[in-house]
């Protein structure tokens, strides 16, 4: 294992989000800021508890993982994308590394970038709600699992991407209305019948449903099932990326 050629694209890549640190931790501070004026003050006046949780709390890991999914993609996706753009990726193919050095150099990178704002966010947020976290280690658990899982997705999205908006088309039109609707801000137990046997078809209302059980010991379907949920995403994407670096797929002429 090449790890200081790992250790060389991990170094860049952070570079990369510290000099623009400023607007990397602004903005998802402002985004939580609004979340908890909008969601907190409209509808928890409304809703002041939910299975005996406050609305507050409640919307607190919906959140984190918001951020942490869109997080993950994007900077791992941007991060490979930009060497095609601009043609260094030949260069990076021809050093002597294997596709696994890279991938753990720039999938490193970008999960380090996620799980650094969503720790932002959850400091955030504990100004405005009370946060009890009953198992800490499972919620960091969930954390690496999903920031790992989400930024190797973003990985494949990068190589798939011809230009910057195909760049920005699977977050935007995808993933983001998943999480929406991915029981991030309520719980599915509220939905009628038929809408609730819908929502158990998004894949996200697994991860949310098991970072939010960390937290409080509530979810929305077995924890078990959860962590089985992500880890069969985590492999299918191994298998995507070892695909496309086997066959060339997009990165070679």
């Amino acid at each position: 294992m090449n790890w200081r050629a790992i250790a060389a694209i991990y170094r860049f890549e952070m570079a990369r989000f510290f000099r623009t640190v400023t607007q990397s931790i602004v903005s998802p501070v402002l985004s939580t800021v609004l979340y908890f004026v909008v969601f907190g003050s409209a509808i928890g006046g409304r809703i002041q508890s939910v299975e005996g949780v406050s609305y507050g709390a409640f919307i607190v890991p919906g959140l984190v993982m918001l951020t942490l999914l869109q997080q993950s993609i994007s900077n791992a996706s941007f991060g490979i994308y930009f060497p095609k753009f601009i043609g260094t990726i030949f260069e990076l193919l021809s050093a002597p590394m294997s596709f696994v050095e890279v991938v753990l150099g720039y999938v490193g990178a970008a999960a380090t970038k996620a799980l650094f704002i969503a720790g932002i966010i959850m400091i955030t947020a504990s100004f405005f709600v009370e946060l009890n976290i009953l198992h800490p280690v499972w919620m960091l658990a969930f954390l690496v699992m999903t920031a790992v899982s989400f930024a190797l997705l973003g990985f494949i999205i990068g190589i798939w991407a011809k230009n910057f908006e195909q760049l920005q088309l699977i977050p935007l039109l995808v993933v983001t209305p998943l999480v929406f609707l991915g029981g991030s801000f309520y719980s599915i137990s509220m939905l009628p019948p038929a809408w609730a046997t819908v929502s158990h078809f998004n894949p996200v209302l697994y991860l949310v449903s098991g970072f939010r059980w960390s937290f409080f010991g509530i979810s929305d379907v077995p924890v078990g099932i959860s962590l089985a949920a992500v880890a069969m995403f985590f492999v299918a994407c191994l298998l995507a990326i070892y695909a496309i670096f086997k066959t060339g797929w997009r990165i070679k002429p």
